[in-house]
């Protein structure tokens, strides 16, 4: 049962720092006009990528009734994104403590 509290708090640390990065980006984000734009864009999606994949899923398949299987598999893909950046939140704050 500890394992599966873990599990279940690491997904949602990482979705709720996806969207926190995400957030900020759609606050003060430009179009990447040069090579350190990008390569900026690139880290901050890596970390807003699953709360974005998430959203865009969902807007796709309420607006035109995509696959149900097709939006499985990216809750899916977005859910262990979100596992992956919370296990790292959560150990960089073990490593703090």
């Amino acid at each position: 049962m500890k394992d599966l509290v873990i599990l279940l708090f690491a997904i949602a640390s990482g979705l709720c720092a996806s969207g926190i990065v995400a957030n900020i980006y759609r606050l003060f984000g430009r179009k990447p006009e040069t090579l350190t734009g990008r390569a900026g864009y690139l880290a901050v999606m890596t970390v807003a990528g699953p709360s974005v994949l998430f959203d865009k899923s969902i807007r796709h398949w309420r607006a035109q009734g995509g696959s149900p299987l097709a939006l499985l598999i990216a809750v899916a893909v977005s859910g262990y994104w979100s596992f992956a950046i919370g296990l790292l939140v959560l150990s960089l704050r073990l490593s703090i403590h």
